[in-house]
């Protein structure tokens, strides 16, 4: 069994995060985006997950934990929101 290039088992909360994600936005921007005002909550569900599967990329990605961090979708993650629609 060859796995699919674009895993279909994203979780709706990555699902949602690649469908409002527009050019490069801070964490900050992505909560307000989301409604979400728990940083920690984002992370664990949304974010990790997202880079995890290489679905969104950090803009300076040698260092995380930069104010000037922020994230962008790849082309894996165009991919699969694409395939959604």
């Amino acid at each position: 069994m060859s796995a699919p290039e674009v895993n279909p088992e994203v979780a709706p909360e990555v699902k949602k995060l690649l469908s409002i994600l527009k050019g490069e936005m801070s964490r900050k921007e992505i909560q307000q985006k989301l409604g979400l005002k728990d940083e920690k909550h984002f992370r664990e569900a949304y974010q990790q997950p997202a880079v995890a599967e290489g679905l969104i990329e950090m803009t300076v990605p040698d260092k995380p934990n930069s104010r000037l961090q922020k994230y962008r979708i790849t082309p894996k993650g165009i991919a699969l929101v694409n395939k959604r629609k």
